[in-house]
């Protein structure tokens, strides 16, 4: 085999670089839009930490599936206005700086969607549908990814509307916590997402900038708060649910953590 001299290799050097520079100027020249030419320079910067939402890592199913089995005649119906009413309650009290922590308000939701829908309620059902937020097991497909993200060398967190005693609770009952460096709860600046503050949490805890950090949500509200924050965004899109009409799509969609590694890989 024909070793090159010196000269050639270095002419190949300069050759490969001047394409990389001419490819670079080109796309900076095109149609692009500024957001995408953005963006595509942001994917240049490797990813550091990753920043989760609750939700992609607990299954919360089991919350619900105790409801149905307690009252079988309108434990759906409970259970579907107690989740829309938490996130409302949440937003409203956002909006109006009238802060109560996520635990209360998903007590305050569950008390009224029980009146809601005539249901008589006791002491002791509602302390056994609260408590089942503090034993969420993970779904099916977190351990392993959260195995290999470790092994790359990626920092992991939580950043959820949740309060710390919640998410701490429920990563002491599926042993998980050896994975994550911090428990970043909303709860700290008094807000929920996707007030910008709580986003900021993210960068004021893992002392990174936004495109090196990755959040991955698991509702379409939050996935386009994250992008209208300034945060790369990967939706775990599990309940098959469409794009919010907010003009702010997430950077990738998937609907498993399997989905997440394979875009973390392209990036």
């Amino acid at each position: 085999m024909k070793v090159a001299s010196r000269e050639q290799a270095y002419q190949f050097s300069q050759g490969r670089r001047n394409f990389i520079i001419n490819g670079v100027a080109t796309i900076a020249t095109t149609s692009l839009s500024v957001s995408s030419i953005n963006l595509f320079f942001n994917h240049l910067n490797r990813i550091k930490a990753i920043a989760f939402d609750a939700f992609p890592i607990f299954d919360p199913r089991p919350v619900y599936s105790l409801a149905e089995n307690m009252f079988p005649e309108k434990g759906r119906e409970l259970s579907n206005i107690w989740r829309a009413k938490q996130f409302e309650y949440c937003w409203l009290r956002a909006s109006s700086k009238q802060y109560r922590d996520f635990w209360g308000v998903t007590e305050d939701s569950l008390v009224f969607a029980s009146k809601k829908i005539g249901l008589d309620l006791s002491p002791g059902n509602r302390k056994m549908l609260m408590d089942q937020y503090l034993q969420l097991n993970i779904w099916d497909d977190v351990l392993p990814a959260l195995k290999t993200l470790k092994k790359k060398g990626i920092r992991l967190s939580f950043l959820s509307n949740m309060t710390a005693g919640m998410i701490e609770s429920c990563m002491n009952h599926s042993k998980i916590g050896e994975y994550f460096e911090h428990v970043i709860s909303t709860d700290r600046v008094r807000s929920y997402k996707p007030d910008p503050r709580a986003y900021q949490s993210g960068l004021d805890i893992l002392k990174l900038k936004k495109e090196e950090i990755l959040f991955v949500a698991f509702a379409g509200w939050d996935a386009s708060g994250s992008k209208w924050f300034g945060y790369p965004t990967f939706w775990v899109n599990r309940l098959a649910s469409p794009v919010e009409e907010l003009h702010a799509k997430p950077d990738g969609i998937g609907k498993g953590m399997s989905d997440l590694l394979d875009f973390i890989r392209q990036l």
